[in-house]
């Protein structure tokens, strides 16, 4: 294994560079920061032996660092379609689907295919009845991206509305 002061000297030679690089690939602050400590613990489990042989040590950890990068994707877009899929399934809304209403359940499948990130603003804007800066506050997104998402969804589900209409007419 790595010893504490190898690890020390390669972070200090290379954390700036290897932070720098998940941050242009991630965008995120905190991807980034999970990722490098990632990379640094794999790293630590090495050999010191075969850290030595290394010849480009830097070429060594953007490499790693983007297949780590790679592979947090990849988990990341298995999670969010789990989370699709299982949003999907799952009826929502259902105290309010249970209505007499003729279309409150198709109303309720139309807001499940919705993406996540509008259906969180509907359901805060009409459920919870916030305004769009309360919205924002709580979602950590600029008010007038809360007012587009809701907007782009309600448009959405217009469009789903008139589908249905010229479907039974």
């Amino acid at each position: 294994m790595l010893s504490r002061r190898e690890l020390e000297q390669i972070y200090r030679e290379h954390g700036g560079a290897l932070f720098a690089y998940l941050l242009n690939l991630s965008r995120s602050v905190t991807v980034s920061e999970d990722l490098a400590h990632e990379l640094l613990l794999k790293l630590s489990q090495r050999s010191s032996l075969a850290w030595k042989f290394v010849r480009r040590p830097r070429s060594y950890l953007l490499r790693a660092a983007y297949a780590l990068f790679v592979d947090y994707c990849r988990r990341e877009q298995a999670r969010t379609l789990m989370l699709n899929n299982f949003a999907r399934d799952v009826p929502l809304f259902a105290s309010d689907a249970d209505t007499d209403h003729p279309l409150a359940a198709q109303t309720v499948a139309w807001l499940g295919e919705l993406p996540p990130e509008q259906r969180a603003v509907v359901h805060l804007k009409i459920w919870e009845q916030l305004t769009f800066r309360e919205i924002a506050a709580q979602l950590g997104i600029p008010a007038d991206t809360a007012a587009s998402r809701y907007r782009y969804a309600l448009d959405k589900l217009r469009a789903r509305q008139r589908q249905h209409d010229n479907a039974h007419d």
